[in-house]
């Protein structure tokens, strides 16, 4: 596993303070959001071995607990996907489904010895990690759950991994603290043919919005416009993991990666792009 504690200080030290107070002030339901889901997974597996841990309570603690989770192998600590911890009879395959749901329900009616961590997420066909969406964990299996993460038997933690806050249902993003978890992939973190224009957009006046919109625009008629806003993000990201402890800031930066995907979800729904990106300025120049 990673060093996250280099990665994700802030999370981190967050996590590791509140693991650590009398009454582990850390929330029962999180939900991470981001680009990178892998990431996302690894620190719900550190945040479980951090709760589960009954050695010295260090990053490289070898006590069976700690063990087995670096090895994913931990009795109580689950991965929740449409493949993953299922009902022998069940037969679905693309979905989280109702009699996981239920499964899920009964299982925890048993008391454990262990801090029980169910982290909910999706897989791809080779396996790898992806994020949850309204397709992959629908409103049925979901509403069936709600009692249950609203009220949680004591010791047990859900996490929820997904790109964005919108791809998930309302009831369970209300339910659940967010967390924004910045990507630290090096691949495809390209955002030369937007530099230019995005350099110092945050110093930019409002009168300059304009400018600013023609920018972007005349870039977004040479290429495809979604990879125009992918390489925004990517710039933004890039400012993000070196402010990491600005928090206010960290916000902006944030709060402008999310206008942005919502840029990329009115070109797929084919809104003007004159109009998306005339819009979009106008939100990241404040």
């Amino acid at each position: 596993m990673r060093c996250l504690d280099e990665q994700y200080p802030f999370l981190m030290k967050y996590f590791d303070n509140g693991i650590a107070s009398q009454n582990r002030q850390i929330a029962h339901c999180i939900l991470f959001y981001g680009s990178d889901i892998r990431s996302q997974y690894e620190l719900a597996l550190e945040i479980a071995r951090m709760l589960n841990c009954t050695g010295d309570h260090t990053e490289n603690c070898q006590c069976l607990n700690c063990k087995w989770i670096r090895e994913n192998n931990h009795p109580a600590v689950l991965t929740i996907s449409k493949v993953d911890n299922k009902p022998s009879d069940d037969t679905s395959k693309t979905v989280i489904s109702i009699d996981q749901a239920r499964m899920i329900k009964n299982d925890l009616l048993v008391t454990s010895d262990y801090h029980r961590v169910l982290i909910f997420c999706d897989r791809d066909k080779e396996g790898n990690i992806q994020g949850l969406n309204q397709l992959n964990f629908q409103a049925d299996a979901a509403n069936a759950l709600l009692k249950t993460f609203e009220e949680p038997p004591s010791d047990t933690t859900f996490f929820f991994l997904t790109k964005d806050k919108s791809d998930m249902i309302t009831t369970v993003v209300s339910r659940a603290q967010c967390f924004y978890v910045p990507s630290m992939n090096e691949e495809d973190r390209n955002f030369s043919l937007v530099k230019d224009a995005m350099d110092s957009y945050l110093e930019l006046e409002r009168n300059e919005v304009l400018d600013f919109n023609d920018k972007i625009l005349d870039i977004a008629k040479m290429v495809d416009p979604l990879e125009v806003f992918t390489q925004m993000q990517n710039y933004i990201d890039a400012l993000l993991k070196t402010n990491l402890d600005n928090l206010s800031l960290k916000v902006k930066l944030i709060s402008d990666i999310k206008a942005i995907e919502t840029a990329k979800k009115e070109y797929r729904l084919n809104m003007n792009i004159q109009t998306i990106v005339e819009t979009l300025s106008f939100k990241l120049i404040l």
